[in-house]
């Protein structure tokens, strides 16, 4: 898993005619650290914009700090969405294909994965952009897996994403991957959003979820993330909502992309991850308090659903885990 002090220098490709949203996103998740949990101010992103000169940004005009040749320096590089997806500037390409044979991560935001096609980057990988451009995508990079029905993707070293909101869940993955779930989740209470979502999560759903929490599970989501330490089931949701569970199961996958349980799922591994970035419970309180039950479940969710063991999740997001904790 990386570390922060792998992936400190962040640019941002300024080449093009670029849609001021996804760059918008980008600076100002990458731009601005947390203060909450903890303050890094000193330890964040070192941000920097990369490009031939002056360019077009939706209405403004953006000057960058530095030459395209700068992002075969930096650790991560995100391309924006472009404007135009017909023909992705050359000097651009070359440069993100520089940048990436020099061991930089790199991340499209919506249509920005049209210049990672070009430099040969989504070959052989699985990709995403917004679905209304997926099958020009899939037909100009036949060897790209190219997914239409995702929110983003990561290969490790280049990732993707959909469009608009998407690029904000692939901007907080990052942050999520760098720093872990507590200061993701920070960074989306300071922007008014919802956590991160997963990347599986389809890019649209069959009826459109209401602004803030105004949506048909709005409560019944708040009543069972109360609850987590509890063995809910779906039953039990559907009882809260006064519906029967097939019809639950339907809102569910309508508003969320998800079904109930592979939401309370996912919920409760996010809590695992919080628990055991700020506290030094031992696993088995944590898999109680998650309602996961015993150990050996937390670590066979935890690991299938993050990719590592929690304890080896612990040791590399808790700066001050100096000491083996107990249970772990």
């Amino acid at each position: 898993m990386r570390t922060l002090s792998d992936m400190a220098t962040v640019a941002l490709a300024t080449a093009g005619h670029l849609l001021h949203f996804e760059l918008g996103v980008a600076y100002e998740i990458f731009g601005n650290p947390p203060r909450e949990p903890l303050d890094l101010t000193d330890s964040w992103y070192d941000v920097q914009l990369c490009g031939p000169g002056p360019v077009r940004v939706g209405p403004f005009v953006v000057e960058p700090d530095h030459g395209l040749e700068r992002l075969a320096r930096a650790d991560t590089v995100i391309v924006p969405a472009c404007a135009d997806v017909e023909e992705p500037p050359p000097d651009l390409v070359d440069a993100v294909r520089a940048a990436h044979e020099a061991g930089a991560r790199v991340a499209s935001l919506c249509t920005g994965a049209f210049v990672l096609g070009a430099a040969g980057l989504l070959d052989g990988r699985r990709a995403t952009t917004h679905w209304a451009h997926t099958a020009e995508l899939s037909a100009r990079h036949p060897r790209a897996n190219v997914d239409p029905d995702v929110l983003y993707t990561d290969d490790g070293s280049v990732l993707t994403s959909a469009g608009k909101a998407a690029a904000v869940d692939l901007c907080l993955h990052l942050v999520h991957l760098d720093h872990g779930a507590a200061v993701a989740n920070s960074v989306a209470r300071r922007l008014v959003v919802p956590p991160h979502r997963s990347g599986g999560q389809a890019q649209f759903v069959t009826t459109p979820m209401p602004a803030g929490g105004d949506h048909a599970l709005a409560h019944l989501l708040a009543w069972v993330l109360q609850r987590l330490d509890q063995p809910l089931t779906v039953a039990d949701m559907a009882r809260r909502a006064a519906t029967s569970p097939r019809h639950l199961g339907r809102r569910f996958r309508a508003v969320t992309g998800q079904t109930p349980l592979r939401w309370l799922l996912t919920q409760r591994v996010r809590r695992a991850q919080e628990l055991l970035e700020t506290t030094d419970e031992g696993i088995d309180a944590i898999a109680r308090a998650t309602g996961m039950g015993t150990a050996t479940t937390l670590r066979r969710q935890f690991k299938r659903v993050v990719g590592v063991p929690p304890d080896s999740y612990r040791r590399t997001f808790r700066s001050d885990a100096t000491a083996a904790v107990p249970g772990t």
